[in-house]
C-alpha cells in the first residue's frame, strides 16, 4: 500500500469520525476539492466543512468500501455512503432540508491526488438524484 492509499483510509476515517480538526491536517493548504452539490471547495477548513454538512445531516453515516485502486500518488474509493437523515441537509443555495429519518445508501466515487503527504485535490461523485429519491424528495417519474 502507497502513500495515496494510506492517506485517502484516513481522510475516509476521519471524516466519518467527525473529526474535522483531522482531516484538515491531512489536505494540502492550496488543496481544491471539486463536488457535486457545492462545485470547488478550497482549501482544508471549507473542505472540513463540507464533510461537516454531512456529518451534521446524516450522523450515523459510514462508509461501505465496494472498490479500492491506487495509482501513483492518486487513490480512488468506490463504495456506499449509508445512513440516516436526522439531521438538516444544508443545500447549495443555503436552504435546508429538515430531518426525514429515512435510511439511504447512496453510491458514490471519489479520487484524490496525494503529494508529500496531503491531498492536493479530491474529485467527489455521487448522484444527487439518488440521494434525494431515497429521502422522498425527488418528483416522481
Amino acid at each position: 500500500m502507497g502513500e495515496a492509499r494510506q492517506v485517502m483510509d484516513r481522510v475516509t476515517e476521519t471524516a466519518f469520525d467527525e473529526d474535522q480538526e483531522a482531516v484538515k491536517k491531512l489536505y494540502a493548504p492550496d488543496a481544491v476539492a471539486e463536488t457535486p452539490d457545492q462545485g470547488t471547495v478550497r482549501g482544508p477548513d471549507a473542505i472540513a466543512a463540507w464533510f461537516g454538512q454531512f456529518s451534521a445531516a446524516f450522523p450515523d453515516a459510514s462508509w461501505e468500501s465496494a472498490h479500492k485502486h491506487e495509482s501513483g500518488n492518486v487513490a480512488i474509493d468506490e463504495g456506499y455512503v449509508v445512513g440516516t437523515h436526522t439531521g438538516p441537509l444544508a443545500m447549495p443555495g443555503g436552504e435546508s432540508i429538515p430531518p426525514t429519518g429515512k435510511s439511504v445508501r447512496v453510491r458514490g466515487c471519489d479520487a484524490a491526488t496525494v503529494e508529500d503527504g496531503l491531498v492536493k485535490s479530491h474529485r467527489f461523485y455521487f448522484d444527487q438524484m439518488e440521494l434525494l429519491g431515497q429521502l422522498g424528495l425527488a418528483p416522481e417519474a
